[in-house]
């Protein structure tokens, strides 16, 4: 077991932070005692783990809590989906690095736009609309990218 400081250390999020999510629900603590401190087990450690990966993929805390939740959660599958969502956004990073640096290389802009291209990360919105588009969280995420492709 661990502390909520130890957790917080270990895992680079503020006692504040812990402290939120498990008044929302999200992260609570496996135990607390009779003093009151917040105690972590290696499960909920490894729900903070899954909690930060979506977090990094730009997830509300609504939506990770309701994926989370959901009875047909399946943590594999989710790890899997969150590595690929990851390498597309390092490949896209990787090409607006490289534009970058050869604009700065050769002094002009060489009006390449193919870094910008977001095809495969559109792509894998469709994969995950087929994995998780039957819940709650998914169709708020729709709602709300809806409002940045009408904004074209």
């Amino acid at each position: 077991m661990m502390t909520v400081n130890e957790v917080s250390k270990l895992a680079g999020v503020s006692v504040r932070t812990l402290h939120y999510y498990d008044t929302i629900g999200l992260l609570n603590p496996s135990e607390t005692t009779d003093s009151g401190y917040r105690l972590y087990d290696d499960t909920a450690l490894e729900r903070l783990q899954q909690i930060l990966l979506f977090r990094e993929l730009e997830f509300s805390l609504k939506e990770i809590k309701q994926i989370l939740d959901s009875p047909d959660f399946d943590r594999n599958k989710a790890l899997s989906q969150q590595i690929d969502l990851l390498r597309l956004k390092q490949e896209h990073l990787d090409n607006l690095i490289n534009l970058a640096l050869e604009i700065t290389n050769k002094g002009v802009n060489p009006m390449n736009f193919k870094a910008f291209n977001t095809e495969k990360l559109e792509q894998y919105a469709k994969e995950a609309k087929a994995s998780w588009g039957h819940t709650d969280a998914y169709k708020e995420y729709e709602v709300k990218t809806k409002n940045y492709s009408s904004k074209e």
